[in-house]
């Protein structure tokens, strides 16, 4: 339970109970009228809802018949099936998108729906959904966080102004961008990097893995990034590594028929690059783990791996965004909309052209996401039985990780 969900009705109980030794050690009628006032506001009850219980016995009594199970074993088998494709997300973000899943996947062969299941998919409730499907089995069935890995120019910086994208964007194209290192428990030598970019405003992910992190590599990664992604950047928002704020990169951030705009974030505040930074873990480290990888066979696989969670990710997984935060009795709350995937999200934004967006919905149409998960753990399994580098003894050549040329986005 958060700070911000309502009493239960055993937390309201045990409050009247606290409450009720002060309201009848109260000596006047004011101060028993303020109690039941501070009762009424914190429990929210109606006035004599709050009197009738302090009044009896806050003790809640059985019920006298017990009411049948709505959702019963088919219901769950199905939930149970949605839930396994998208590798086992929240109940909040399951719940909104039941009924497109599971027509999507009746369409693939994967279950078999009727009239009823359909109506009780529409009708069923978030913790109905997260009762169906028990922490427990979440967590034993789940693809990603099961590997338990092992954790192992000034001048240039001032010249780019410091802010964060706000919360609020609602235009695609400004990206956070980070760096993730696939070190091991040593920094020592040549090594893969993730190059991660999240756009704030629909939260589209896109992923590249990177021989170093020298200017070429960089340059390549981004250049794959725009190959594949179907909008265009409007903004990048790195942190303030070096990778990221040298001449020759910001160079060619700039020096394009349509220039970027670039901004970093404070340094030391990684708030600055919230939505990326929470996605280090949950879309690299969930996945590729925390051992070292520093072959080009491993570079290259891993780019497989991420082609395929370009799909998973951004046509399948439904992300929550922050819809609206304010203060109230001195505590910040924060309200987040329905759960939509990033392609969802994308469409409702008007930003794609119909053509674009008619492709962009026909291929998910023709993705089988049980089998695209399977496809994910292979290549996992591949990536983590290959040897390193250093176990081989031989040197790695990184232009054998690059685009080639004639692929490249023109600048």
């Amino acid at each position: 339970m958060t700070e911000t969900e309502p009493m239960s009705v055993n937390e309201r109980r045990k409050y009247l109970h606290k409450m009720r030794i002060r309201y009848w050690q109260a000596e006047s009628k004011g101060a028993k009228s303020a109690l039941l006032d501070e009762m009424q506001s914190v429990t929210s009850l109606h006035r004599k809802s709050v009197i009738r219980l302090i009044i009896g016995d806050l003790a809640r009594k059985p019920r006298r018949k017990q009411r049948g199970k709505t959702y019963g074993a088919e219901i769950q088998s199905v939930i149970k099936k949605i839930a396994h494709s998208l590798d086992y997300p929240c109940a909040e973000r399951l719940q909104p998108n039941l009924v497109w899943l599971a027509n999507h996947l009746e369409a693939h062969g994967e279950i078999e729906l009727n009239l009823e299941i359909q109506t009780k998919l529409e009708r069923i409730s978030i913790s109905t959904v997260r009762r169906l499907l028990p922490r427990s089995q979440r967590a034993t069935d789940r693809m990603a966080y099961s590997k338990k890995q092992p954790r192992g120019s000034y001048a240039q910086r001032q010249a780019i102004p410091m802010r964060r994208i706000p919360w609020q964007e609602s235009i695609p194209g400004h990206f956070e961008v980070d760096l993730v290192h696939h070190c091991g428990v040593s920094a020592s030598g040549q090594y893969v990097h993730t190059l991660q970019m999240t756009d704030v405003a629909t939260g589209w992910s896109e992923c590249v893995a990177i021989l170093g992190r020298s200017y070429l590599v960089m340059q390549n990664g981004f250049q794959r990034i725009e190959k594949r992604l179907p909008f265009p950047i409007l903004e990048v928002h790195p942190d303030n590594g070096s990778e990221f704020l040298n001449d020759p990169l910001v160079r060619f951030w700039q020096e394009r028929a349509h220039p970027l705009e670039i901004s970093r974030s404070r340094p030391y505040f990684k708030n600055d690059n919230r939505f990326v930074e929470e996605n280090n873990f949950s879309q690299v480290r969930a996945y590729a783990g925390y051992n070292r990888l520093d072959t080009v066979v491993q570079t290259n696989l891993l780019n497989q791996l991420y082609d395929q969670l370009w799909l998973y990710h951004n046509f399948f997984q439904p992300v929550m965004r922050l819809h609206e935060k304010h203060f109230e009795n001195g505590h910040l709350k924060r309200r987040y909309d329905a759960a939509q995937t990033p392609l969802d999200r994308l469409g409702h934004t008007k930003t794609l052209s119909p053509l674009k967006q008619a492709q962009l919905q026909a291929l998910r149409r023709t993705i089988n996401p049980v089998r695209l998960r399977k496809n994910i753990q292979d290549l996992i399994d591949q990536i983590f039985a290959l040897p390193c580098a250093a176990a081989q003894g031989s040197a790695e050549d990184v232009y054998l990780t690059l685009l080639p040329q004639e692929a490249a986005i023109p600048q």
